[in-house]
C-alpha cells in the first residue's frame, strides 16, 4: 500500500512539474538597449519625441537619432508612447497567494502593537500576482502589512528580483492604524455608549504607548540600556521625527484627531486611506501633509453620498492644495491601478494630475524621486511601452523594463489564454 502511495505521489509530482514547465514565464534580458522613434512622456519636461538609452539599469540619454552602442539592442517604438513605470502606494502584492490556504498570507501577524515585522522580508519574488501585475505598466509598490494597531514595517518595492533585497527601492515606513470611532459598518449592533467607551479605550491605548516611548527616548538618550524591546526599537526613529509613520484614517472625524495627534506628537507622517478626505480636504491641505488614498474603485462610505464620491475623493483633495497618491489596496487586483487612477481622472483629478498620482507624486512622498516617478536621464530605467492610452481598458503594453531589465510580458493570464486560444479538441476514440 505505501509503495503504491509514493508511487503516486511521484506521478503527480511528474505531471506537476510538465504543467509548471509548460506554463514557464520566459526570463528577463539584460544588456544596453535604445528605444527609437517614441514618445515620451516624461512626466517632469513635457511630451518628447526621440530616443531612450538605457546602460546599467539607467536611463543614459535620451534625445533625437541618438549613436547607438555597440551591441546595444533596439526596440522599435514608433506609433507607441512611453511612460514611466506606475507606482502602487499601497498593496499587499508578494505578502498574500491563497485566500483560503493561511500559511500563503503573510501580512498579518499576531498580536496589536508589531511595528518590528518587516514586509520585506515576507515578500515573495516568486508570486504568482507579480507577472499579472507588470503587464499593465505597473514597475513599483508599496508591500504593506495590516491587522493591529501598529502592524508592521511598510517597504517599497521594485516588481523584478530573486530576492526581497533585490527587490528593495529605498523606502520603508511603519504603519499605523489610528483609532476608528462610529460604526464600523452594517454589521456592527454596539451601542452607542459601547462605541464611545472603543474609542476612548483605543485613544488611551496608543497615549500610554506614546508615554512609553518617551521613557524609552530618555534612557536611550542618556547613554542607557533599557530593556531590549524590539517594538519600541523599531518605533524610536518614528517617535524622534527621524523615521516616516503611515498613519490609516478614512473617517473624516478620524482624520481630524489623527491629524491632531500627527501635530501634537510632531511626527513625520503620511496620510493613508483617507475615504473622507475630501469632508476635512482644507484641514488637510493646511497640515501639510501628504496623502495616500484609494481605491478609487469603490462605493461611497455613506449611503447618503452620492455614488460617485469615492472616484471623485482624489481630485477634490489635490485641488484643494493636497499632495495626493494613488493606490489599489489590493493584492491579486493591483493591475487595475491604472483604471483607478483613470476614475479619478475621469471625476475631476485631470489626466495630467492622476499620472503623476501613480508616477511622479508617490515618489516624492516616498522620497526616492531621484531615482524613480519620471523619465529623466540618471534615473533607475522603469518604463513601459503603450499602444495607447494607459488609462484605457483596450490598451496593451507592448514592452516593459524594471532596473533596465527587459521584462517578458507573459504570466499565468496570457499563457492560459494562449494555452486555450489555441487548444486541440481532446482526445477522440
Amino acid at each position: 500500500m505505501m509503495k503504491f502511495i509514493k508511487n503516486s505521489l511521484f506521478l503527480a509530482l511528474v505531471v506537476l512539474a510538465s504543467a509548471l514547465s509548460a506554463q514557464q514565464v520566459a526570463p528577463p534580458e539584460s544588456g544596453t538597449f535604445i528605444l527609437t522613434n517614441a514618445t515620451i512622456e516624461t512626466i517632469t519636461n513635457g511630451q518628447q519625441k526621440g530616443d531612450i538609452l538605457i546602460q546599467d539599469g539607467k536611463i543614459a540619454q535620451i534625445g533625437g537619432n541618438l549613436s547607438r552602442p555597440a551591441g546595444a539592442k533596439v526596440v522599435d517604438c514608433a506609433g507607441l508612447t512611453v511612460y514611466p513605470g506606475l507606482i502602487d502606494s499601497g498593496t499587499r502584492l508578494g505578502l498574500a497567494e491563497i485566500g483560503s490556504i493561511s500559511l500563503t498570507q503573510d501580512y498579518n501577524e499576531l498580536g496589536s502593537v508589531t511595528p518590528q515585522m518587516q514586509a520585506l522580508t515576507a515578500v515573495n519574488p516568486s508570486s504568482v500576482n507579480i507577472p499579472v501585475t507588470r503587464t499593465n505598466g505597473i514597475t513599483t509598490v508599496i508591500a504593506a502589512p495590516s491587522g493591529g494597531r501598529f502592524p508592521g514595517t511598510a517597504a517599497l518595492i521594485n516588481l523584478h528580483g530573486y530576492t526581497p533585497d533585490q527587490m528593495y527601492a529605498g523606502f520603508k515606513a511603519v504603519v499605523m492604524n489610528f483609532p476608528s470611532t462610529g460604526r464600523r459598518g452594517r454589521w456592527d449592533r454596539r451601542s452607542d455608549e459601547d462605541i464611545k467607551k472603543d474609542e476612548e479605550k483605543a485613544l488611551k491605548e496608543i497615549t500610554e504607548l506614546w508615554d512609553d516611548m518617551a521613557v524609552y527616548h530618555r534612557i536611550d538618550s542618556v547613554g542607557g540600556q533599557p530593556d531590549y524591546n524590539p517594538a519600541m526599537e523599531t518605533l524610536l526613529p518614528v517617535y524622534r521625527g527621524e523615521a516616516v509613520l503611515m498613519v490609516e484614517a478614512n473617517k473624516a472625524k478620524d482624520i481630524e484627531s489623527a491629524l491632531k495627534w500627527i501635530e501634537e506628537k510632531g511626527i513625520k507622517a503620511i496620510l493613508t486611506g483617507a475615504a473622507e478626505g475630501w469632508r476635512v480636504a482644507d484641514k488637510i491641505a493646511d497640515s501639510g501633509i501628504p496623502v495616500i488614498t484609494g481605491p478609487i474603485l469603490n462605493t461611497p462610505t455613506r449611503s447618503s453620498d452620492r455614488f460617485d464620491k469615492a472616484y471623485a475623493n482624489a481630485g477634490l483633495m489635490q485641488k484643494a492644495g493636497v499632495k495626493v497618491a494613488i493606490r489599489t489596496n489590493e493584492t491579486e487586483n493591483v493591475r487595475n491601478l491604472p483604471f483607478n487612477a483613470g476614475f479619478a481622472a475621469a471625476y475631476g483629478m485631470g489626466k495630467e494630475e492622476a499620472l503623476k498620482a501613480v508616477t511622479i507624486v508617490p515618489a516624492e512622498i516616498f522620497g526616492v524621486s531621484d531615482q524613480l516617478g519620471s523619465i529623466e536621464v540618471g534615473k533607475v530605467a522603469n518604463l513601459f511601452v503603450t499602444d495607447g492610452d494607459p488609462f484605457e481598458t483596450k490598451t496593451q503594453v507592448q514592452h516593459l523594463f524594471i532596473s533596465g531589465w527587459k521584462i517578458p510580458m507573459e504570466n499565468r493570464h496570457t499563457l492560459l489564454y494562449d494555452e486555450f486560444l489555441e487548444r486541440s479538441p481532446g482526445l477522440t476514440k
